[in-house]
């Protein structure tokens, strides 16, 4: 594999946007990317767009991404949508890590969209015929028999699933691009609306709109365009192993993904500077934290409570503000992570800038096949 660059990035503000189609909210995060890369539209070889809900929201039976790239002037490449859940993004980024790392294009865009408002309740619920569909499957549900577990198991208190929630909304009144730019305190996360015991509407991310970006090229293609490129040390993608007698506080499809992330890369979690942690929920984060190796096991809910993951902390997790703050527009979600580490690594953060920031860490999983994970990817980018 040919060494592969990150060189620009874009994403739209998150947060509830009735008047803008998807198409325009997709259009807005390339044409901010290309524009960071320096390069024109059609510069771009290949494109990936990670996309999850499109068609129930718009009637897209296919061909969305072609929709957006006819707006901002690509036409005639090649051009995919991926969708993997929660993951859909990140994937679409591996996707065109591998385009660009094999040699079969020196440069790729990898985007993700969604348009999550305006579709009802529960619009990630599961329907259908399978046995989830027919129990009611929703993802507040499994994350609260998780939360359950954690606690039965380790002790994690509900205090401390709160301080998760604090923490990432605190970041996030730093992230100009975050949908709920507001701090909160561990009472008024308790005090919340209840979802699913233990977990409250606090607990939990929004709904959200979205768009983000990313080009990627070779390392050579890239001395044209920038002199601070932003390697890409690995990127990697799972799927569950389905066995049913599991133990749900924990998730071993992220643990293979990092073990093999922090492989490929050469490091390991304490050679990390910060992290983005896919936190759809609040102990969606502390199982995740100990999955990617940054704690032992039962440790995770300890590290939010004593401030290690917060910024200033030995290791900061979602100095973006997370899921829980950002806002988690599904198919965009991972290349935001992305976009945020590449902002970091470039010391281009402003309020939130992780000092010194050499290595960071982006993780993404999503879908539900049986009581495991459908596919989590792990991206760890370098300076």
């Amino acid at each position: 594999m040919r060494n592969v660059v990150v060189i620009g990035v874009g994403m739209t503000k998150f947060g509830k946007f009735p008047e803008m189609t998807v198409e325009q909210l997709g259009r807005v995060a390339a044409w901010e990317a290309i524009k960071d890369a320096g390069m024109s539209p059609k510069d771009i070889q290949v494109v990936y767009l990670g996309n999850l809900t499109e068609r129930r929201e718009t009637g897209h039976i296919s061909c969305v991404a072609q929709e957006i790239l006819r707006g901002v002037g690509i036409r005639g490449i090649p051009v995919t949508r991926v969708e993997n859940a929660c993951a859909s993004g990140s994937t679409a980024f591996r996707e065109a890590w591998m385009a660009v790392g094999c040699g079969l294009y020196d440069i790729a865009l990898a985007g993700g969209v969604e348009k999550l408002t305006g579709m009802g309740p529960a619009p990630l619920a599961r329907i259908g015929d399978t046995i989830e569909g027919i129990a009611g499957f929703s993802p507040p549900g499994v994350w609260a028999m998780r939360a359950q577990r954690h606690m039965a198991q380790y002790g994690t208190t509900l205090e401390q699933l709160a301080k998760v929630a604090v923490k990432n909304r605190k970041h996030g009144t730093l992230n100009p691009r975050a949908h709920y730019p507001k701090e909160v305190t561990v009472e008024e996360v308790r005090n919340s609306p209840m979802i699913c015991y233990p977990l409250t509407l606090l607990d939990s991310c929004p709904t959200t709109d979205g768009g983000a970006a990313a080009v990627i090229c070779s390392e050579e293609v890239a001395k044209r365009y920038t002199t601070k490129p932003i390697y890409v040390a690995a990127t990697v993608l799972k799927s569950g192993t389905y066995e049913n007698l599991r133990n749900i506080a924990v998730n071993e499809i992220e643990q293979r993904a990092a073990k093999e992330a922090y492989e490929r890369a050469g490091i390991g979690p304490e050679d990390l500077d910060f992290a983005e942690v896919h936190d759809c929920f609040t102990i969606a984060e502390i199982v995740r934290i100990e999955n990617l190796g940054f704690c032992n096991e039962g440790e995770g809910g300890r590290m939010a409570e004593e401030g290690v993951t917060a910024l200033g902390g030995k290791l900061p997790v979602n100095p973006s503000g997370g899921l829980l703050c950002k806002g988690h527009p599904v198919g965009a979600t991972g290349v935001a992570q992305v976009a945020e580490l590449c902002w970091q690594l470039r010391g281009e953060a402003g309020a939130r800038q992780v000092q010194g920031a050499q290595v960071g860490l982006a993780h993404c999983s999503g879908g539900f096949i049986g009581h495991d994970t459908g596919a989590s990817t792990v991206i760890i980018l370098r300076r």
